[in-house]
């Protein structure tokens, strides 16, 4: 499956959270990733920020596709590159 994961976390956090998805997906943007991925990575992708965020000041949105072919995406601007470090 195709996903495409937002996400605003509180400061303390971020650099965690980006370093995590990082081991399963591509940074598109500074609290945006995306890529393929199997059921079984979904699920300890789902576990881990599970254990990172705390619901109560967090939020993670996911968006998923049977395939990338179902997203269309259209880019203004400069295309950015991955930032992970610099927050």
């Amino acid at each position: 499956m195709y996903v495409i994961i937002v996400y605003d976390i509180n400061v303390d956090r971020v650099s965690r959270v980006c370093n995590f998805l990082r081991r399963y997906l591509t940074r598109v943007q500074n609290s945006v990733f995306e890529g393929e991925i199997t059921d079984k990575q979904y699920a300890e992708i789902e576990y881990g920020l599970k254990q990172i965020m705390k619901k109560d000041e967090d939020s993670i949105r996911w968006y998923s596709f049977r395939t990338q072919d179902q997203v269309k995406v259209f880019n203004m601007g400069v295309e950015k590159a991955d930032l992970c470090n610099i927050i």
